[in-house]
């Protein structure tokens, strides 16, 4: 009777009545891991490849490219957004700066121009009080060879 009925449930795992599944096992735990070298070893590669593709397209000169390579390196840029958003805001104060700098010397060939027109006027006036001046000494020098020669 015994091996009659351990006959039995032996059919009954056979069948797949019960899941006869294979056991997965644990496996190696640390493998199924990303190592953060390769992660980071990826998301350099992406951020180099990005700096690239700018400096080709002319997007960024070879000194902004040099000096953000260097901080990609250095760590300093978490993702490609983040690049992204330094590049644009550099790029930005690089053109505020240019803008400002165009202000400022704008401003002083306007300061020089009116220096220049101040300076002419008045030596134009200080030539017309010299030419009067003159005059009125060719006169007085006249009225006195005038009185000179006059009998008194």
């Amino acid at each position: 009777f015994f091996y009659i009925f351990f006959f039995f449930f032996f059919f009954q795992a056979e069948d797949g009545i019960r899941d006869a599944q294979e056991s997965r096992g644990l496996g190696d735990v640390y493998k199924r891991q990303v190592s953060t070298q390769s992660t980071g070893m990826r998301r350099l590669r992406v951020l180099r490849r990005l700096l690239r593709k700018y400096r080709a397209e002319k997007k960024i000169d070879r000194h902004l490219y040099r000096a953000l390579y260097q901080k990609a390196k250095g760590n300093v840029f978490r993702n490609k957004h983040n690049l992204m958003e330094h590049i644009h805001k550099m790029k930005n104060e690089k053109r505020r700066e240019k803008q400002l700098a165009e202000q400022l010397n704008a401003k002083k060939t306007k300061e020089e121009a009116c220096r220049n027109k101040a300076r002419k006027q008045e030596l134009k006036r200080r030539r017309k009080e010299a030419a009067e001046a003159q005059t009125a000494a060719v006169a007085a020098k006249k009225a006195q060879v005038a009185a000179k020669k006059a009998p008194a």
